[in-house]
Formats: structure tokens, C-alpha cells, sequence
């Protein structure tokens, strides 16, 4: 009998919470912040593809959307850095872009001197590309680094000749009517599926010659892939244009 008390009780306690929680989750009012927002875009992406809505900037065919495009080699689908740096046709701001690179297989120089090259947002802002593996050089100046300012969390570099991967959320810098900086320019950058700069803030553009500082520009500007007299190989770019997400209204309570 002992045993179908316990039983009992059980079940009578089972039954008062539920009943309990039933009248109280009809006291409680769903929370709603009356905001009004648009309704997210629809954008498809398929297992090696660029998104739907992504804007390709070399398929390993040409580099027409490129401006000294015709100055570097294009070789089984990929582009060599030969000459000169190379710039977008289009301008750019607030973008996540799709890089993939990789440095020369036959390991020449050492530091700064193997496989270096650079992604320049807006021309003015280095996610640095280097043979960062087994190299030593200083820490804001290896692969993943933003130039002179942030080193990488993580050195995540692949061995010579290998391909990698940039994946970068890039903010642009805003400036107001009279050329100050009202905010400063932000960067993400995930090198071969890994984190290595988190939201990192810019102190202004990236130099080797001078400290950095921020000068009034355009809200977008074309990007730069540098040719710093290494063989170092780009393919399968592309970039998608973002912007801030803001309410488009509001419904006040009476």
C-alpha cells in the first residue's frame, strides 16, 4: 500500500503543476518590442558556389572586372600577381568578401620576403597574405594580420604552395559632413575556418612607413590585391555588399 501512495501522491502532484502552469502561462503576455522590420531577403548558396546575391570578381577565367587585370598571368584557373597591383572596376564599403590564395610551393627568402602580397579594403586597409607557415616575422605583419595594427588570435597558415581561404566582414570607416571620423573601420576575418581577427578595430589605414591615422573618403572605393614581387596565386573571389539592418517602424502601444 506503501508503494501506491507514492504513487498517488505523485500523480496529484503532476496534476496541480500542470494546472498551475496552465493558469499562469495564460497570465503571462507574449513580450513584443513593437518594431516593424522588412522582410530578410531570400539568398541561396549552394556547396562551392558563391552566393546568389554575391558579385564574382575572378572565376579563373579573366580579370576584366579588374583594373591592370590584363598585367598578371592567368594559369589553370587561377591569376599569378605579376607587375603591378590590380584594383577592382567597382567600389565597395560594407562587404563580406570570399578570397582564396595561396603562396609559391618552392619556399624562396624568409620573413616579408616569402609569398607576400595583400587585400587592401577600400585601397586603404591590409588584411596581410603571407607564407606564414614555419616563418617567423613580426606578429602584425604575418598572414591574418591587419597590417602594423592587429596580429592574428591564431596563426592558421597552411604549408607553401597549399590553398587557403579568406573569408572577411569588412565595416567601413564613417565619416560626417566636415571629414571627422564619426566611427572607425572594423574587420572580421576567418583564414581556412578559423577566427583570426574578431570585430578588430582599425586606428586608421594601414602603413609601412608611418604610424596609422584615418583621412576622410568616399563611402565606398575599389580593392586592391598587391603584387609585392612574390608568385603569389589568388582564385575564386568574390564579394557580397551588406548593410546595417534597421526597423522601418514602430507599433506603439496605445
Amino acid at each position: 500500500m506503501t508503494g501506491m501512495r507514492r504513487v498517488f501522491r505523485f500523480l496529484a502532484v503532476a496534476v496541480f503543476l500542470g494546472m498551475a502552469y496552465q493558469t499562469y502561462g495564460n497570465l503571462v503576455e507574449e513580450y513584443k518590442n513593437g518594431l516593424v522590420w522588412k522582410e530578410p531577403a531570400i539568398v541561396t548558396t549552394s556547396p562551392n558556389k558563391p552566393p546568389s546575391d554575391a558579385i564574382v570578381l575572378f572565376d579563373g577565367k579573366n580579370l576584366n572586372q579588374w583594373k591592370n587585370g590584363d598585367q598578371w598571368i592567368i594559369k589553370d584557373g587561377y591569376a599569378i600577381t605579376t607587375n603591378t597591383d590590380i584594383e577592382t572596376k567597382q567600389s565597395f564599403g560594407d562587404c563580406q568578401l570570399h578570397i582564396e590564395w595561396a603562396t609559391p610551393e618552392k619556399i624562396e627568402g624568409k620573413g616579408q620576403g616569402r609569398g607576400n602580397s595583400g587585400v587592401f579594403l577600400m585601397g586603404k586597409y591590409e588584411v596581410q597574405v603571407l607564407d606564414s607557415y614555419q616563418n617567423k616575422t613580426y606578429f602584425d605583419g604575418q598572414a591574418g594580420a591587419i597590417y602594423k595594427q592587429w596580429p592574428p588570435m591564431v596563426n592558421a597558415c597552411r604549408k607553401p604552395g597549399e590553398w587557403q581561404t579568406y573569408d572577411i566582414i569588412f565595416t567601413a570607416p564613417r565619416f560626417d559632413v566636415y571629414g571627422q571620423l564619426v566611427k572607425p573601420a572594423y574587420i572580421t576575418v576567418i583564414q581556412n575556418g578559423v577566427v583570426v581577427q574578431n570585430h578588430s578595430e582599425l586606428q586608421g589605414g594601414t602603413f609601412y612607413h608611418q604610424p596609422p591615422f584615418y583621412t576622410a573618403h568616399e563611402e565606398k572605393l575599389p580593392i586592391r590585391l598587391q603584387f609585392h614581387k612574390n608568385k603569389t596565386k589568388f582564385r575564386n573571389i568574390w564579394i557580397r555588399e551588406i548593410s546595417e539592418v534597421h526597423p522601418i517602424g514602430c507599433v506603439c502601444p496605445e
